[in-house]
């Protein structure tokens, strides 16, 4: 998502498939480019927990995949808060790490 979000933002496909328009390229490059980097930390920092994880550092590796994930799943819902009609992203911002999270909690 990184990418799209931050560099090919400008590509009509793109913005189709993130937004369902083509119409906003303009108005809100400034805002998807941070916002694709914000993704990105996110990302590396589920990454980081699992190699904690793998190294043995359990509590630090739980704590980053735990707090990664419901930040991740509380984006979700506040994206199908503020616009319904962009419930598939708002899903596939939210389910992954809900299943990570449940994953977690029946371990």
């Amino acid at each position: 998502m990184w990418p799209l979000e931050s560099f090919l933002y400008g590509r009509p496909w793109v913005r189709v498939f993130l937004t369902g328009s083509t119409a906003d390229a303009p108005e809100v490059r400034l805002w998807r480019f941070n916002v694709g980097f914000y993704n990105l930390f996110l990302a590396l920092g589920l990454v980081a927990g699992f190699v904690a994880l793998r190294l043995g550092h359990v509590a630090t590796g739980r704590a980053l995949v735990v707090y990664v994930c419901a930040f991740m799943i509380g984006g979700g819902i506040m994206l199908f808060v503020s616009d319904p009609r962009l419930w598939r992203g708002s899903l596939g911002q939210a389910v992954p790490p809900l299943v990570v999270l449940v994953a977690d909690l029946a371990a």
